[in-house]
């Protein structure tokens, strides 16, 4: 019998299609799977004491809002600060992110190059590199700072997903020592 026939003939074609059927399987397997956004999606808002590295108290009210958009989500969130002097100081900022093609996690989207690409920004230039993951019931941004003299300053807000709204836990490091830290419960509006 000719091998070369046999190999072509009708009885490989079941070894072929269960080969190409594993392959599939195999590259469905191994291929990361993006987390879902949309348990997340809505607006939440709270207040907390930020404790600062010497131990003070400043009162402070957040606002989160999650949003999906056509390539991934976007994260608004804002706090306004109550002085002892009664001045009320807010700040708010907002990131796109976009499937970094790892999974759970996600590349912030912050400014367009010259080919109209969505791309981080250089933290080598100062600017902060952003990044997300969704871990579970807990979506995560991280915030990395590069100083001049080549130190660091990372901000970490963990949005735990609870019942009525999410637990927020915020850190500011800077150089491996704790600057600020927040824990509260921010409620579903």
């Amino acid at each position: 019998m000719n091998v070369s026939r046999a190999l072509v003939g009708g009885s490989m074609r079941p070894f072929f299609a269960a080969l190409f059927a594993l392959g599939f399987t195999m590259l469905a397997l191994g291929a990361p799977v993006r987390a879902d956004i949309a348990p997340f999606v809505g607006e939440y808002s709270g207040s907390a004491d930020v404790i600062q590295a010497d131990g003070t108290k400043i009162p402070r009210d957040m606002s989160v809002k999650i949003n999906t958009t056509k390539y991934g989500f976007t994260v608004t969130w804002t706090s306004v600060t109550r002085r002892a002097s009664g001045k009320l100081s807010e700040k708010s900022y907002s990131v796109d992110f976009v499937p970094s093609g790892r999974g759970e996690v996600y590349a912030a989207a912050q400014r367009k190059n010259v080919f109209g690409h969505e791309v981080q920004l250089d933290p080598m230039k100062g600017e902060p590199y952003v990044w997300a993951r969704i871990d579970a019931e807990t979506l995560t941004v991280y915030s990395l700072f590069v100083s001049t003299d080549g130190g660091y300053s990372l901000q970490q807000y963990d949005r735990t997903l609870t019942e009525g709204g999410l637990d927020l836990n915020f850190q500011n490091i800077q150089d491996g020592e704790i600057l600020r830290a927040v824990e509260t419960f921010l409620t579903r509006d």
